[in-house]
Formats: C-alpha cells, structure tokens, sequence
C-alpha cells in the first residue's frame, strides 16, 4: 500500500514566492490578475486595508464575437485603467499570481499601461 502526497502545484508556489514581496498599499495598490480557460479577470486591492477598489473581467466585455483571448485580455487592461483612474490611482503594483508573463498576462498589463496606469 502506497500513500498519496499532495503537493501544491507548481504555480500556487510560484504565486506564494510572488505574494511574500508584492504588497499593494494605499498609494500604489496591487494589480491582481487571475486567468481561467475562458476569462481573466484583474481586480486592484489595497492589502493595508484589505479591500478591493476595482475589478473587471472578460465576461463584462460587449462584442466578444471573433476576437482573441489576447485581445480580450487587452481590453480588460484597458477597461481597469479607465475604471482605477476614475478612482485616483494612477500607479500599481503588477501581481501576475504565479503566471508566466506571457500572453494574455502580458496583454492585461500592456493594456492596463496604454489605458495610463503606471506599472
């Protein structure tokens, strides 16, 4: 008879190592960004208070019709720029969560950039 270790995958301890030295204050809040099969949603939280000020995610996009999970990706970097700007915050700390920055995490941020947040 065998025993079955459970481990924590490889990116839960990736994203444990990120979280030990990102932290998101009042003044620069972090940028968290969580990616599923179909959505990514990104959400801005300040962890000295902890609280969220703005999320979004792909599933509140209009016209999702023949575009890309990338360009989605975009769009939602977009979006929370516009929406944290509105709420005074001009400068994040980027929380990739354990995932490569690669693709739709690198289009998040490259959008979040062009919407004018400070990365």
């Amino acid at each position: 008879m065998y025993h079955v270790i459970k481990r924590k995958t490889k990116r839960e301890r990736r994203k444990l190592s990120i979280r030990s030295k990102v932290f998101g204050t009042s003044e620069t809040p972090r940028l968290s960004v969580f990616r599923s099969n179909n959505y990514i949603y990104a959400q801005i939280i300040d962890d000295s208070k902890d609280n969220t000020l703005v999320e979004f995610s792909s599933k509140k996009l209009e016209n999702k019709k023949g575009v890309t999970k990338t360009q989605e990706a975009f769009e939602v970097g977009k979006e929370i720029a516009k929406r944290a700007l509105e709420k005074n915050v001009k400068s994040v700390v980027f929380d990739r969560s354990g995932y490569r920055y690669h693709g739709r995490v690198k289009s998040l941020a490259e959008g979040a950039r062009d919407g004018g947040l400070k990365l």
